[in-house]
């Protein structure tokens, strides 16, 4: 667990191999990859739409520019990273088919996370009282949430089913703690998703 309590953020820093290339979609206040950089001489370059988030990137001497992902990234070249990460924002994207499809002709990886809304206490809390839940994961009321796009590990599947897309490692995450992903359970019995994708055969 890192220090700030961020299973994804572990796992990732686990994930990544020393001196690779990193690009960082939705960096936030780029900790993650200021970490990587200083511990593992990992090449890194950041993405951000927030001017406040991009400013605190700076200020943790990350490479950041403030870009709206939904628009592409033609200005990055085909395999040019080792390793595209986006956690926790495909959900947030206006246009996240497109951002995936970017991610997977930039990188030799992909990773990528998001919340799962098929997750058991979700639907159950849905259901018990008629209101759209807060949870640890969803922390916002409905009318401030930036979630525009709700999907569960069974749409996710979809889409890499239609696609030549290849899943390396996938992981379900509770609380602080993550494990193995299990396919046949996790559709509901996960509260975050994370995988580990690249180009290749269908599934």
């Amino acid at each position: 667990m890192d220090k700030n309590g961020r299973w994804d953020h572990q796992l990732i820093y686990n994930l990544v191999e020393s001196t690779s290339s990193v690009l960082d979609l939705g960096c936030g206040n780029g900790e993650l990859l200021a970490r990587l950089e200083s511990d593992k001489e990992v090449t890194g370059q950041a993405v951000e739409a927030d001017p406040a988030r991009v400013s605190e990137a700076i200020q943790n001497g990350v490479a950041v520019y403030q870009k709206d992902m939904d628009q592409g990234l033609p200005e990055f070249n085909s395999k040019s990273f080792d390793y595209v990460v986006l956690e926790k924002t495909l959900q947030v994207l206006y246009r996240p088919m497109i951002v995936l499809e970017e991610m997977l002709r930039i990188g030799r990886s992909c990773i990528v996370s998001f919340p799962n809304f098929n997750y058991r206490e979700v639907v159950e809390k849905l259901m018990r009282t008629g209101r759209m839940p807060v949870t640890a994961s969803l922390p916002y009321q409905w009318h401030e949430t930036p979630n525009i796009h709700l999907f569960t590990l069974n749409d996710f599947l979809d889409w890499i089913n239609d696609h030549r897309v290849e899943i390396v490692d996938g992981y379900a995450g509770n609380g602080l703690d993550y494990r193995p992903l299990d396919l046949s359970a996790d559709s509901r019995e996960a509260e975050e998703l994370f995988f580990v994708l690249r180009t290749g055969k269908l599934i």
